[in-house]
């Protein structure tokens, strides 16, 4: 072969790499080649499923922190209130952390309200009643008077409910799940507030959720 033909097929052969090369790399949206992509949680992703999924509890948290804030009893409080979180209850097919609801609308609330909420953590009461029990028997220091120290009481009660509806056939599988969250009075039982969501979602390949 002459020199000019060895030359032609080189840069022949170098052309076709570059060509494959930009093909790998171009923005065609491929997930079964693509590596961990970060996004906003708010976000769909090309991983879904017709469960729980991130960008629901977003927008669950969302939709309750703004209707707790403009519940009266929270809004015209003369004194800040306090709130307990009860566990929310699952009655979807779907396993999940279901306390991220929880702890979604309380970081919410903590950054919006200002101040006029506050949350007991009675999740910790062992430890608290641990530290309370030191302070008052004078083994480690306390900046108030450990013989007065109490806490506080919940004026208010968080909890909330997940209920879903699951219809399979053979072109897919479609899925509804209600979202209900309750604001109750301790001392009376009344629900001074009830907040709602609801997401229907149908696709052709169910997901696993852990």
């Amino acid at each position: 072969m002459c020199a000019r033909s060895k030359f032609i097929s080189s840069v022949s052969v170098a052309l076709t790499a570059v060509v494959i090369a930009g093909c790998a790399s171009s923005g065609i949206d491929n997930p079964g080649g693509r590596g961990v992509v970060e996004m906003r949680p708010d976000e769909k992703g090309f991983v879904q499923g017709t469960g729980v999924e991130s960008q629901d509890i977003v927008a669950v948290a969302d939709k309750m922190a703004r209707g707790i804030m403009g519940v009266p009893e929270i809004a015209n409080a003369q004194k800040v209130p306090r709130i307990v979180l009860l566990p929310v209850k699952n009655d979807t097919r779907f396993p999940f952390n279901k306390d991220i609801f929880l702890d979604e609308i309380m970081a919410l609330l903590n950054e919006r309200a200002s101040g006029k909420v506050r949350f007991l953590a009675r999740d910790r009461i062992s430890e608290l009643e641990k530290e309370r029990d030191l302070k008052r028997t004078g083994q480690v220091t306390s900046t108030t008077d450990p013989n007065i120290q109490q806490f506080k009481g919940a004026d208010f009660m968080l909890t909330g409910k997940l209920v879903g509806q699951t219809t399979k056939t053979s072109a897919g599988t479609s899925d509804y799940v209600l979202y209900s969250f309750e604001l109750i009075d301790p001392n009376t039982s009344e629900v001074i507030w009830n907040g709602s969501h609801r997401i229907k979602k149908q696709g052709q390949v169910d997901a696993a959720y852990r």
